[in-house]
This record gives C-alpha cells, structure tokens and sequence, in this order.
C-alpha cells in the first residue's frame, strides 16, 4: 500500500473574504439597494435617496378624540382629529377629518386644512396689524398685537399662531371653555377678520 505521506495534497481554493457592512450584513446588499437605511443615497432602487424637497406645510394634531355610535350590533369605535397646517409664513388652516382608523383621520384633517387655507396680513415684525376678538361657541378669543414680546398665547391658539408664523402677539381665552377645537376655530375666526392698514 502506499502512503499518503508521499503524495502531494492539493487544497480547496480559499473563498475571498467578504467585506461586512458595520451596520450588519455584507456589502454584496448595497449593489442593489439593499441593507441602507433612511436618508441613503443611491440603491438599484428608483425615487429612493437622495435630496429630498421640504413640505410646503408643516402640520399639527391639536386633538383626537375616539367616537362611539352605537348600532345593532353593539358599537362602532371611530376617530376624529383636529389638524392645523401652516407655511410659517402668513397662511393658515384648519381641517377635521373623521373615519376608523387613526392616521387616515389626521390624513383626511390635513387635506382639509390644506384646502381652506386663509392667508393674514402680517406687520413687518410678523405681528398683526390691529386687535380682534371672536366668539365660536362658548369660545371667545382677543389677540392683540404685541411688538417685541413672542407668542404670549396657551392652548390651540399657539399652535395656530406658531404654525401661521406669527411672532409678536398677545393672545387672551376669555372663556372658561377648555373644547380645544372650539378655542382653535375662535382663533381662526379672529385671523379671519383681520385687515391690511
């Protein structure tokens, strides 16, 4: 018999080392796209990475309430939401939108803020031009100008003043009604009547 000590043993070609992604997973995933997380640019992948363009408005969720119908069969759990939709920049609105399941509702609230947008004659120093008050329901809001002091304002009528891009106001519920939608559409009333000097 012969030895195997004699003969020369031939080794299995090595496999190339496979580069590891420090965030997991090896770099063959990134030839397609793969294995990248948000914000990563490039990918086999289209309309994915890259620079993306801001949103013209920037939103708000004020309230969300769960509403129950009852029916014959027992109850029907729905939801409302209360949503603002500003540009920062002088234009502002208000949308409620109600159905069953909860981010189509603030979908729905968003789309209509977004079609009624109202557009307010802001001062140079991103105040308002006079005082107004307004009654919505049991709701009733003043806002006064106020040059060099911020938003001075609680409650839904600062998010709609901060989302409007407003500055310098003094805003006041006169009310003691705590409906946030309510105070909200007040304020909205208030914006409304406001005129250019």
């Amino acid at each position: 018999m012969e030895s195997t000590e004699n003969k020369p043993q031939t080794e299995a070609p090595t496999p190339a080392p496979v580069a590891r992604n420090p965030r997991g997973g090896d770099s063959r995933d990134n030839r397609f796209g793969r294995g990248r997380g948000r914000g990563g640019s490039g990918g086999g992948r289209p309309g994915r990475g890259g620079p993306t363009t801001p949103p013209e408005f920037d939103h708000k969720m004020i309230t969300v309430r769960r509403v129950t119908r009852v029916v014959k069969g027992g109850r029907r759990f729905s939801f409302s939401a209360v949503v603002a939709a500003g540009d920062h920049k002088g234009r502002i609105g208000l949308g409620l939108g109600k159905s069953g399941d909860i981010s189509e509702a603030i979908e729905k609230g968003l789309r209509q803020a977004k079609k009624r947008m109202l557009t307010l004659p802001l001062t140079k120093d991103r105040s308002i031009p006079h005082e107004v008050m307004a009654k919505f329901g049991s709701s009733r809001v003043i806002l006064r100008p106020a040059p060099s002091r911020g938003i001075v304002a609680g409650s839904a009528v600062r998010t709609l003043l901060t989302l409007a891009g407003v500055q310098a106001i003094n805003a006041k519920i006169l009310s003691p009604s705590k409906n946030q939608i309510n105070n909200a559409r007040a304020a909205l009333k208030a914006l409304a009547m406001l005129k250019s000097k």
